[in-house]
C-alpha cells in the first residue's frame, strides 16, 4: 500500500522514512516542473481561480441530503489530510486554515485517464491541492466536490505527522505549524487569543482609553523589578536594553495630557522559565489620570470577565481539563497584611523587624529571599500562608512600601503603598497602582533601588532621570495597572504559558 491508499501513516515515520519520502516527493516536484515549465504552473502556481472557501461551502450546504447534486460549481483549494485512491475513482479530504473540510472526488468519467492517473502519481498527503467541480453529497452523505479540473497549489516535500496520534508537547511547541494543522485546540486557542485582545480593545476603548506604542529598545530599563536583557546599537555605538515594561514611557504620555493611555505589547525578562513564565510575552498597560487602583480593580474585573464571555459566552470557563471555573461576580479584595496574619496566627505590620520576619520564615521553611528586605520578607511568607487557600479571583491590596518604588503611599494606612495583585487559579494575573507623581518622592525611591543594585539586586531599578524630568513637569494623580496577556488566556482556558504563546521560546 502507497502513501496515497492510505489515511496516514500508522506511526510517525522514522528519520530513514522521512528521507525516502521527501526524495520521492522531491522527485514529483521535478516532474511538475518538467511538465509545467511556464510560471503559473509546476508544483508552486503564483495564483489559482478559486472562487469559494471550505468554510463557506460547508455553511452554504452542509444540510444536503445523501447522494444530492447541486448543479452549483465551485472551485477550493485545500490542504490533503486523507487520501484514499480506488480503481476508477480517488478521494481525499481537504482541510482549510480553520480545520473545515470537504471531500474532494477526482473520478475517470469527470477528469480522464491521464489526469486521474497524474493525481494517482502526484498527489500526496500534505500537498495543497485546486480542486473545481460540481458541489454533491457522496453516497455516505459527506460534503463532497466532483472534480472536473485540479491542480497541485503547494507540493509538501516533507511528511505530515500520524493525524490520529497526539503530538507530544515538544513537537507541539517547536514545530507549531504542525501543531495548528493537525489539532484543533491548537486553531481554537488562536482564535480565542484575538477574541481576547479584542475584547480588551473594545473594553477600554468604550472607557475612553486611547492606544498608543511606546520604545521596545531603550536606553535605560524600568517599570518593573526584573532583570533585562541587554543589546548593542550599531548606529549609536550604545548599550540598549530590551523592555520589561513600558510603565515609564506611558506615563510621559500622561504627563502630555493623553489621561486615558494603555499599550498591548511585548516584554523582555531575562528570568527564568516554567509553566506560568516566559522570557518574551505580552502585557497589557493601562493608565488612568485622576483615577487610583480601586477604579483600576473595577476596570480590570470589566476586562477578564469581558474577555471570558468574548471567548467562552460566559464568565463561567471550562478548563482544559474540565473542571468549570467562575469569574463572574464580585470579586473579593483582602489585605496582605492583615490575611497574613490571621493565616500565620501573629500579628505582622509594617513596622514587623526584617528579624522577626526571618524567624518566622526559618520556622515555617520559607526560603530567605536574595537581599532581604521587610517588604519582601511579607511577600514571600504570604505567598507561603495565603496564596494556596485562594479559590475565587481575588485582589491582595496595600503591599509593603520597599518593594513598590514606583507606588503612592496609603492615604491612610502608614507603611504600605496602594498596590494590588489580582491572583487567579493560583498564580498572579495582573497588578495595579495609585501611581507615584510627586517627582520628589520618586528621586528618593530610585536612589533606594540604585543602592541595592550596587549590593548586587539584579532586578532594582536604576535612577531614570528622564522620567523624572518628565514628572517634573507635573502629572496628575492618575491609577495604573498591567495584566499578562498569555496569562489571562491561561485563566480563562486552564492551559499552560506555553501553549497561549503562539511560538514560545524553545531552546
Amino acid at each position: 500500500m502507497t502513501q496515497n491508499d492510505a489515511t496516514t501513516p500508522d506511526a510517525e515515520p522514522s528519520e530513514d522514512e522521512v528521507f525516502e519520502q521527501k526524495a520521492v516527493r522531491l522527485a514529483k516536484r521535478e516532474r511538475l516542473l518538467a511538465e509545467r515549465a511556464d510560471a503559473a504552473g509546476g508544483p508552486y502556481p503564483v495564483t489559482l481561480p478559486i472562487t469559494d472557501t471550505i468554510p463557506e461551502l460547508r455553511e452554504r450546504f452542509g444540510e444536503l441530503e445523501v447522494g444530492a447534486e447541486t448543479g452549483v460549481r465551485a472551485a477550493v483549494a485545500g490542504r490533503v489530510v486523507f487520501s484514499r485512491n480506488t480503481g476508477k475513482l480517488c478521494f481525499a479530504s481537504l482541510q482549510a486554515g480553520d480545520g473545515s473540510r470537504i471531500q474532494a472526488m477526482v473520478s475517470l468519467a469527470a477528469v480522464g485517464e491521464e489526469r486521474l492517473q497524474a493525481w494517482k502519481d502526484l498527489v500526496d498527503l500534505g500537498d495543497h491541492v485546486f480542486v473545481a467541480g460540481e458541489v454533491i453529497s457522496s453516497r455516505r452523505g459527506e460534503l463532497s466536490i466532483m472534480v472536473s479540473d485540479w491542480q497541485i497549489a503547494a507540493k509538501a516535500v516533507l511528511p505530515l505527522p500520524n493525524l490520529h496520534s497526539e503530538l507530544s508537547e515538544e513537537t507541539r511547541v517547536r514545530n507549531r505549524y504542525l501543531d495548528l494543522i493537525v489539532r484543533e485546540r491548537a486553531r481554537s486557542t488562536v482564535i480565542a487569543r484575538a477574541r481576547l485582545n479584542a475584547s480588551l480593545r473594545a473594553t477600554l476603548g468604550g472607557h475612553g482609553y486611547i492606544e498608543v506604542e511606546t520604545p521596545m529598545l531603550q536606553v535605560q530599563h524600568g517599570g518593573a523589578s526584573a532583570r533585562p536583557f541587554i543589546t548593542q546599537s550599531n548606529a549609536f555605538d550604545t548599550e540598549l536594553y530590551l523592555r520589561i515594561a513600558p510603565e515609564l514611557f506611558l506615563k510621559r504620555a500622561v504627563v502630555g495630557g493623553i489621561e486615558r493611555v494603555f499599550e498591548i505589547n511585548r516584554n523582555f525578562r531575562n528570568e527564568g522559565a516554567d509553566s506560568t513564565h516566559s522570557p518574551e510575552f505580552s502585557m497589557l498597560e493601562a493608565y488612568q489620570a485622576y483615577g487610583d487602583y480601586n477604579q483600576m480593580a473595577d476596570l480590570t474585573q470589566q476586562m477578564v470577565q469581558n474577555a471570558a464571555i468574548a471567548i467562552t459566552g460566559s464568565t463561567e470557563v471550562t478548563l482544559s481539563d474540565g473542571t468549570v471555573y467562575d469569574l463572574g461576580g464580585e470579586w473579593p479584595r483582602i489585605s496582605m497584611y492583615e490575611s497574613l496574619s490571621e493565616a500565620a496566627g501573629q500579628a505582622i505590620t509594617p513596622e514587623t523587624s526584617v528579624e522577626a520576619l526571618l524567624a518566622l520564615a526559618e520556622a515555617n521553611e520559607v526560603p530567605e529571599p536574595a537581599h532581604a528586605t521587610h517588604g519582601k520578607l511579607v511577600e514571600e511568607l504570604w505567598e507561603h500562608f495565603v496564596k494556596g487557600s485562594l479559590d475565587r479571583p481575588t485582589f491582595v491590596m496595600d503591599f509593603p512600601l520597599d518593594t513598590s518604588p514606583l507606588v503612592r503611599e496609603h492615604r491612610v494606612k502608614p507603611g504600605v503603598v496602594e498596590k494590588w495583585d489580582l491572583y487567579v487559579r493560583g498564580f498572579e494575573l495582573a497588578t495595579a497602582y495609585s501611581e507615584l507623581v510627586d517627582p520628589v518622592i520618586q528621586r528618593e525611591r530610585f536612589v533606594e533601588q540604585a543602592k541595592l543594585a550596587a549590593r548586587g539586586d539584579v532586578e532594582a531599578m536604576r535612577v531614570d532621570e528622564e522620567f523624572l524630568r518628565a514628572l517634573e513637569h507635573g502629572m496628575p494623580p492618575s491609577g495604573g495597572m498591567g495584566m499578562g496577556i498569555d496569562r489571562l488566556l491561561m485563566a480563562i482556558t486552564g492551559l499552560g504559558i506555553r501553549e497561549t504563546i503562539l511560538f514560545p521560546l524553545v531552546k
